[in-house]
């Protein structure tokens, strides 16, 4: 257990950052599963600016690796182009 008042306030913290990058990467994962199974070429065009953002969102602060926001971008910049 911690003992300090600022251990004490870390783990409080860290606990609402740990719920908040949880909520927003299960978002744009859904987000991503949306995208993916579009049929209609003009809907998938709205919605992946959406998408992009929320990646590039996740990748500056750290949720996922900058590559791995690189390689989905890319692969639903495909997807989108081949409907």
């Amino acid at each position: 257990m911690a003992n300090h008042k600022s251990a004490l306030k870390r783990i409080r913290s860290n606990e609402a950052k740990r719920l908040r990058n949880k909520y927003q990467h299960k978002t744009t994962r859904n987000a991503i599963k949306k995208l993916r199974d579009m049929d209609k070429k003009k809907d998938a065009e709205k919605l992946f600016p959406t998408v992009v953002s929320m990646i590039d969102r996740l990748a500056k602060r750290n949720i996922i690796h900058n590559n791995k926001a690189a390689n989905l971008k890319s692969g639903l910049a495909k997807h989108v182009a081949s409907l």
